[in-house]
């Protein structure tokens, strides 16, 4: 089992969103097999979509090759069409789409998203505006591989500069491309306080003279 370098003692379940295809690009899978070899290093326990398939199959796989835990939760259906991996430390089966969120939702203590399509994507950013309205207190992580995350950078700062995203919601989200780090910091993360989701004009005015600062500072 690798060993990490910083224990994770508030992270003792992370749910990982991902692609249920590997992806035109190796550095997928092998930041997905990675992630894993972390969460299993730090005792932590995998929660993901219960596939054996694609970027899922890899971190699962990369979990259960190092000693650790990991717990799938996939709809009936799917299970139906034999894409569940039958290797896992426990499997969860769900009628819907929804119940599947709400208990990999509830089965963890932080979230991380990988490369994948739209169902990757719905499943975080879900858990992302439960924290955003407190509905949890939970860090929301990107890992970003070979700069497939930009186009979602560019469009969080085109959130703030439309006033529709305050920039602490926008810094929440930790996104970083070395696995070992993102989980130290989802580790060491603490919730936004005292900030409402809705913005007054004004405020929308300052969050885009904010945002063209930053952008002019960079170059």
């Amino acid at each position: 089992m690798p060993e990490s370098s910083a224990s994770s003692p508030s992270l003792s379940a992370v749910a990982v969103y991902c692609g249920s295809n590997t992806g035109t690009n190796p550095a997928f899978a092998k930041a997905a097999a990675s992630l894993g070899d972390q969460i299993a290093g730090r005792g932590v326990r995998l929660v993901y979509g219960g596939g054996h398939v694609g970027l899922m199959g890899a971190v699962a796989d990369a979990v259960l090759e190092g000693g650790g835990e990991a717990h799938g939760v996939i709809t009936r259906a799917l299970q139906a069409k034999e894409i569940a991996h039958r290797g896992l430390t426990s499997l969860q089966v769900t009628e819907t789409m929804h119940d599947r969120k709400a208990a990999m939702a509830d089965a963890a203590d932080a979230f991380v998203m990988l490369p994948g399509g739209f169902g990757t994507l719905d499943e975080f950013f879900e858990v992302l505006t439960w924290t955003q309205l407190g509905i949890h207190a939970k860090p929301c992580g990107v890992l970003d591989v070979a700069g497939y995350f930009d186009p979602l950078r560019a469009l969080f700062d085109g959130a703030v500069a439309g006033g529709f995203v305050r920039p602490a919601h926008r810094d929440m989200v930790v996104i970083d491309s070395d696995p070992a780090r993102l989980l130290d910091r989802l580790a060491a993360w603490t919730p936004v306080t005292g900030v409402s989701k809705w913005l007054n004009r004004p405020e929308r005015l300052c969050s885009r003279s904010l945002l063209l600062s930053r952008q002019e500072s960079r170059t």
